[in-house]
């Protein structure tokens, strides 16, 4: 097989999955309840999901060559401890934002 047949073969593949686990919960599940501890399951699929995404970009940032630095460190301590403290995911991301301007303004 070819290198084109399969990148296609796979990109069809990831296709038919995701449609698959997004059929599962919308088209088999759809209008019936959910017992109790799949709901209290699925409250924390966000935060999961959301460091999954961020850490790489903190840790290994495409901007520095892979290499951590203070500013980013800093922004996702100061995202974490402010998320932490409020309990607000608004003031937490505009807290690491912030600390992330700053820092990379100034180091």
């Amino acid at each position: 097989m070819s290198e084109s047949t399969t990148v296609w073969v796979i990109i069809v593949a990831m296709g038919l999955g995701s449609f698959g686990l997004r059929f599962l919960f919308l088209g088999v599940i759809g209008d019936r309840e959910l017992p109790e501890w799949v709901l209290r399951h699925l409250r924390y699929t966000a935060v999961a999901v959301l460091p999954g995404l961020v850490a790489p970009l903190v840790l290994w940032p495409t901007a520095t060559e892979g290499q951590p630095d203070p500013a980013r460190l800093a922004a996702a301590a100061v995202t974490l401890g402010v998320g932490y403290i409020t309990k607000n995911v608004l003031a937490a991301i505009f807290g690491g934002a912030a600390t992330l301007f700053l820092g990379l303004y100034f180091l």
